[in-house]
């Protein structure tokens, strides 16, 4: 992004950072495809791009894109080459990734990488696939990528807030600024929704369950508002960018930019809302700024705390608030305009009055006449009145030191002694001179009044020792009259120069102090995750640096709507009384400072300042001195000022992460009931209907029927109860394990003796399946509870029972493995998607196969999880690769500690 240029620079010259960003031509030029939402066809657009290059000659290749089976995406492969991603082993399976050492040995001229925000897997070069775009540019490779606007860093928290999903795949907003190209790949809301309902984007049923949570309308119209104001920004940043490169002193009226100009008159807030209302009207960027001239240093300290608050108010207000040192402020706010492509200036009617207009010039008349094709609004002033607010310590005037007049009558002295000394001795042509150094260092150590003190002196000195008639203050010569007046103008300017020098070395010095402050500040809660210990480093840190007493508080609702209460004191023994209370609630409820040394309530031993962002009053802060008579000075009240403004910002964020992991958590709660209600329903409707039927049956025909016929309806009703049994153990074994309540007995246990018992019981629930158990000879005893064992093996032979087809054969191997007792469920039916491979295990999730789901509840499986590692083991799922041809099938693979082996007595 372009940097604001200063006021002093000169806009016939190009920018040196512009210059330095051009000059980079080893470096490979990045092109983003940039969406609102998956779907809107930015792999698409790419690939499309990359085809029309290789038509020009260009060499391109693919370094990788996911096609997501999308049959229009895959038919644009054709005729590309296509570099051998490059497999990375994760947890007992393996990885595709892009192979980036195999794309710079291949050494293209133009490579194309999907997915710019990817997270490559652990063991990757880079953790990031941005950062392999990184050092393919660095190569002089060019790339083409594609990104979603939910997946840049600074707008990952308003995605979230607007679409209740926090993406965790997020990458710095530096990537898409430092991009040479950002192509917005856009597509209305209904047309992406009609994509989704035609199967174009995912299958129909993750495509329905898209349309009902992230993908409504709504959602959609908010992201594409994001990508397209996103994308605007980046193409306004490229044009100030070409145009501080080429030197263009603009304004190129593209977009509105509008600058108003602050200072110390109370009616300059007017001016901030004033520009703020036509920024809304405008939709234009806007910017507040304030030119710091030699005459600041000499304003009253209420003068400066009020364009402090003037600027605080602007950034409120959603303004970029700039300070710039100056001199002639026509002149600066003119280049600082032309630089950064203002197109409006917005500046109040001058209050002076018309001698001093005369005198020293109007800022208005002067910025009227040069502002070129600027367009330059002068509003009237209008009386405002003050807010309430803390009262400042009185600025009392600094005493009047003798010191810095006894050294430049010494200094001055000195140099007399030494002027007069070598103009005995040779013939100076201008003694004169000599005391110039004497005014200059008075003026740079001790300031404008010294110096001209010592100017005054040195006039006197020199007329009185160094010009005929000596030793007497009449000048008969005319030349010496006219030396002696160029001495006192000369002296006079550069004391003038040199004191200037000063006063903006001693206002560098003070921002520089204050910008360190707060920059360690900022860092310090920048990376604090929960609300207690973040209100205690601010606490902490305010006390500091204020040499004061601080107390957080905040609602006990974090609503809003909930009572004050203290949360953070520093220190912790400090305690609120009455008069603290009622000053505490009387600023949040009125958003106003109130407390010791303000206008409301000052009686409280503490001062009370809202914390305030955009979205409203986040907390209040409470401040003491011990000192009873100790106020803040103006500087004191304006850091504090940006302290406050900065916890208020950090609380915030806090507090929206709270609530959007809250509502991620409702989602997630009315989700499993939803598929709970939806399993029950299912699961205890069959069975009983089953049951109803057959024992109605009976009681009907009972004398009619074959005792064959009485024995299988019998049969399904023994049957169909002993399947509610299982669902129901089911229920109650994930409430138990969802209550940590599952204590298993580990014991000892030979494993092929379990597995016998196991197969027993398989055999009576699930005649049907042909199932062979193997374990290796001389398999040792694996620490095991039976019961859960037993339950763990039953629900992998079910779960295969359910998904193998009827003719296939289920095989359990056990055997010694590095980790300990591997006992391994494979069956012979379709096996497991390769997506699906991670969520398993979830709670009620349940494979596809085909276009429906099996039956089932979706919670053995989790089941297992639970009780395998409630045991000390592991289990994992995976696809086979050594099952019969056109019958892969899934392998379930549990891991059990095996037992340590007693040791054997010695003979006697």
């Amino acid at each position: 992004m372009p940097v604001p240029q200063p006021a002093d620079s000169d806009p016939t010259r190009p920018s040196p950072e512009a210059l330095l960003a051009a000059a980079a031509e080893n470096r490979g030029r990045l092109k983003v495809f940039l969406g609102a939402a998956p779907g809107v066809g930015k792999t698409y657009e790419m690939l499309t791009a990359g085809r029309a290059r290789r038509k020009e000659g260009v060499d391109v290749v693919i370094g990788i894109v996911e096609t997501h089976q999308r049959a229009e995406t895959e038919a644009l492969l054709d005729g590309f080459e296509i570099v051998a991603r490059k497999q990375v082993p994760y947890r007992e399976r393996t990885l595709d990734e892009m192979d980036i050492d195999a794309v710079l040995a291949r050494k293209p001229k133009l490579v194309l990488v999907d997915e710019l925000a990817h997270t490559n897997a652990p063991g990757s070069r880079h953790e990031k696939r941005y950062q392999d775009v990184e050092e393919l540019l660095a190569a002089g490779i060019d790339v083409y990528s594609t990104l979603n606007i939910q997946h840049i860093e600074s707008l990952n928290d308003v995605v979230a807030q607007i679409t209740t999903v926090r993406v965790r795949e997020t990458l710095p907003d530096d990537v898409i600024d430092k991009a040479d190209e950002v192509e917005l790949i856009d597509l209305t809301p209904k047309d992406l929704i009609q994509r989704l309902q035609e199967g174009k984007v995912y299958v129909p049923e993750v495509a329905q369950r898209a349309l009902d949570h992230y993908f409504s309308e709504g959602n959609l119209t908010a992201l594409r508002e994001l990508a397209l104001r996103r994308t605007a920004q980046r193409v306004d940043d490229q044009m100030l960018t070409y145009m501080q490169a080429h030197a263009i002193p603009g304004p190129w009226a593209a977009g509105e930019r509008i600058l108003v100009c602050v200072n110390e008159h109370p009616s300059a807030t007017g001016l901030i809302r004033y520009a703020r209302r036509a920024a809304d009207r405008l939709q234009a960027r806007w910017v507040a700024l304030y030119i710091e001239t030699p005459r600041y240093h000499q304003m009253s300290e209420g003068e400066k705390d009020r364009v402090a608050q003037t600027l605080r108010l602007a950034e409120r207000l959603g303004a970029t608030a700039v300070t710039l040192p100056g001199r002639a402020i026509a002149d600066d706010l003119l280049d600082y305009a032309r630089a950064n492509n203002i197109t409006q200036i917005i500046i109040g009617k001058s209050q002076r009055s018309r001698w001093f207009e005369l005198l020293h010039g109007s800022v208005v008349d002067a910025l009227v006449r040069r502002s070129g094709n600027i367009g330059v609004q002068v509003l009237a002033a209008e009386a405002v009145e003050s807010e309430p607010g803390s009262r400042l310590a009185a600025a009392p005037r600094p005493p009047i030191s003798v010191e810095p007049y006894v050294v430049a009558t010494a200094l001055t002295t000195l140099a007399t002694a030494i002027g007069y000394f070598f103009d005995q001795q040779i013939d100076l042509p201008n003694v004169s001179m000599i005391f110039i150094p004497v005014v200059l260092f008075a003026a740079i150590r001790h300031g404008l009044l010294p110096s001209l003190w010592a100017t005054a002196l040195s006039t006197l000195a020199y007329n009185f020792f160094f010009t005929h008639p000596l030793f007497t203050f009449a000048i008969h010569d005319p030349s010496n009259v006219v030396a002696v007046l160029f001495l006192l103008l000369i002296a006079i300017i550069a004391s003038q120069l040199a004191a200037q020098s000063r006063a903006q070395a001693e206002a560098a010095r003070r921002q520089a102090a204050s910008t360190a402050a707060l920059y360690g500040f900022s860092r310090k809660i920048a990376g604090i995750g929960s609300m207690d210990d973040l209100l205690w480093a601010i606490a902490h840190q305010i006390a500091l640096m204020l040499k004061a007493h601080v107390v957080m508080l905040l609602p006990e609702m974090q609503s809003g709507g909930g009572d004050l209460a203290v949360r953070v004191g520093y220190p912790p023994e400090d305690e609120l009384d009455e008069a603290d209370l009622a000053a505490a609630k009387w600023s949040w409820s009125r958003g106003q400072v109130a407390g010791r040394s303000s206008d409301t309530l000052p009686g409280a031993k503490r001062l009370f300042l809202p914390l305030r962002t955009e979205r409203g009053l986040v907390g209040v802060m409470g401040l003491n001195w011990p000192n009873e008579s100790a106020l803040l000075s103006p500087d004191e009240r304006r850091l504090l000022d940006a302290l406050a403004d900065q916890a208020a910002v950090a609380i915030e964020r806090i507090t929206l992460a709270a609530g959007i992991d809250e509502a991620r958590v409702t989602g997630e709660t009315e989700r499993m009931r939803s598929a709970l209600l939806t399993s029950i329903s299912h699961d205890l409707k069959t069975p009983l209907a089953s049951i109803i039927g057959s024992i109605t049956s009976l009681r009907k025909f009972w004398p009619t029927f074959e005792a064959q016929t009485r024995d299988e309806l019998l049969g399904t009703v023994q049957d169909e109860a002993e399947r509610l049994t299982r669902f129901v153990s089911n229920v109650l074994d994930m409430t138990r394990l969802e209550a940590k309540s599952v204590t298993p007995q580990l014991f000892p246990a030979d494993v092929a003796e379990m597995l016998g018992i196991v197969a027993g019981d398989v055999k009576r629930a699930l005649p049907m399946l042909r199932l062979s158990v193997e374990a290796q000879a001389g398999l040792p005893a694996a620490l095991m509870d039976a019961h859960l064992f037993r339950q763990v093996m039953f629900n992998l032979l079910d779960n295969a029972a359910k998904y193998a087809p009827a003719d296939s054969a289920v095989r359990i191997l056990a055997r010694q493995t590095a980790q300990g007792i591997a006992i391994e469920v494979m069956d012979e039916g379709p096996g497991i998607p390769p997506g699906d491979l991670e969520r398993i295990f979830d709670k009620f999730f349940r494979v596809q196969v085909g276009d429906r789901r099996r039956a089932g509840t979706g919670l053995g499986l989790s089941i297992c999880k639970g009780f395998v590692e409630a045991m000390g083991g592991s289990i994992v799922a995976e696809n086979r690769t050594d099952g019969p041809p056109g019958r892969s099938g899934a392998l379930f693979r549990v891991t059990l500690r095996a037992a340590p082996q007693e040791p054997v007595p010695d003979e006697p």
